[in-house]
């Protein structure tokens, strides 16, 4: 009976198991694994980005609450006695004749139950914070969407440095089945007499080279998944599948002037730049304006006696003026401070703009030359693959050696990594201009 429980337990696990292992690999498209890494639980970037924004909406909780009121309630029982003596009251100061003033008084005791609340009448220095602890907030909203497009373009370039060794892999495929097709050939060659050892050794050492190769790519393959589970936030011991390959997209054309209106506008890396530094404005303002007058406004109410049957209310209320006249340089030194902040903004903010300026140009040269590199590739594949088909028949007709089949089938080697190599790069100027745009996730769609 005890096996037969054990069993009905298992069985549970045994139907997961079962389950997880029909379900395969997860099925990986571009846009699949940019939207998990930019998720709120993907990538460590992005989990960061929004405590930090948490922690900007709470400073500016915080600078609200010193516009807001403030409301304290007080209760308070005590028993206490007095050393009148120790308070310079004595009976010297009651001349009356056969007096004694005590010198200790009590035990009494004393309750009191009060109500406090102070308001902020005029404070420009808390207003200005307020503003600032605000726009601190939207630039902390900005640093977030920049930190999901930089995610978003590690994990597309991950993604891509994966299909292409998975393009690899086949090309590397491709070029042992080839070899062996070779081998086959320079065989049946020497078999015929017309062909001989030294074809098929120079065949065979072809094939070796191919089969080292591909074990290479292989490897390689290994690495570039690893990265990409590490850029998107996964455990690295989950099995993929690529869904897309490596393929050549038209981009529209866009103009440089085009490109750089469009990247001031949209890059949330500018954006949150021009926001810390209207923060560090405010800020140096806030601290100008410390110097300024300010009125506050207070009140308690409560009672006040011996006990609950014989306490009687008691109130106060009224303003206060507050004027600073000397801090001992305070002021003067902390504004200075904010003072060279909002400047050291203003310099970060025309460096970035220069920057990203750089970052289009170079984009859009690399896109151009990247779109050449992809026809001029294509173009160098067919004439290899025309070549070798030549070259083996004019072997195969006795009209030449292997020598000749060896070295095209070289060139269409070359060929091939060639076309790859030019994909890949035309595919990563694709990422490139989309991250000095701004809209690395809109592409991704």
């Amino acid at each position: 009976m005890r096996r037969a429980w054990i069993c009905l337990a298992l069985t549970p696990l045994a139907v997961a198991a079962d389950d997880a292992s029909q379900r395969g690999p997860l099925q990986l498209s571009l846009k699949r694994a940019v939207e998990i890494a930019t998720s709120p639980e993907g990538s460590t970037q992005v989990q960061l980005s929004a405590e930090a924004l948490k922690q900007a909406r709470a400073r500016s909780g915080q600078a609200r609450a010193a516009l807001l009121p403030d409301l304290e309630a007080s209760f308070s029982d005590q028993n206490q006695t007095r050393n009148l003596a120790a308070l310079g009251i004595t009976s010297v100061h009651l001349p009356i004749p056969g007096f004694q003033f005590p010198t200790l008084v009590g035990p009494f005791t004393t309750m009191d139950a009060r109500a406090t609340v102070s308001e902020s009448v005029f404070d420009f220095s808390s207003i200005r914070r307020f503003q600032a602890s605000r726009v601190a907030v939207s630039a902390a909203r900005s640093d977030v969407d920049s930190t999901q497009e930089q995610v978003a373009a590690k994990v597309a370039r991950a993604y891509l440095a994966a299909i292409r060794s998975d393009t690899d892999v086949e090309t590397a495929k491709a070029n042992v089945t080839l070899s062996q097709a070779v081998l086959t050939q320079t065989e049946n060659q020497k078999k015929a007499g017309t062909g001989t050892g030294i074809e098929v050794t120079r065949a065979k050492v072809q094939l070796a080279n191919d089969e080292q190769r591909l074990l290479v790519a292989g490897n390689d393959r290994r690495r570039a998944y690893l990265q990409l589970l590490r850029a998107m936030g996964l455990r690295l011991d989950t099995e993929v599948e690529l869904t897309d390959g490596l393929r050549y997209v038209p981009v529209d054309a866009v103009t440089l002037e085009q490109a750089k209106v469009q990247a001031v506008k949209e890059r949330p890396d500018y954006r949150a730049q021009t926001e810390r530094e209207s923060n560090a404005r405010l800020q140096a303002s806030a601290t100008k304006m410390e110097r300024l007058p300010s009125l506050a406004a207070f009140g308690d109410y409560g009672s006040i006696g011996t006990g609950l049957n014989n306490a009687l209310p008691t109130r106060t209320y009224g303003f206060s003026l507050r004027v600073p006249v000397f801090d001992g340089g305070r002021r003067d030194a902390y504004r200075a401070e904010v003072a060279s902040q909002y400047r050291a903004e203003k310099v970060r903010t025309n460096d970035l703009k220069e920057q990203v300026e750089l970052e289009v140009r170079l984009a859009l040269d690399g896109l151009h030359s990247a779109d050449d590199q992809v026809k001029v590739a294509q173009e160098g594949l067919q004439l290899a693959e025309n070549e070798l088909a030549q070259a083996r028949r004019r072997y195969e007709g006795g009209v030449a050696n292997s020598l000749e089949v060896t070295d095209a089938q070289t060139r269409l080697e070359r060929a091939r990594d060639n076309q790859t190599a030019a994909l890949y790069n035309y595919n990563a100027a694709r990422i490139d201009l989309a991250e000095a745009l701004g809209e690395v996730r809109r592409t991704m769609q």
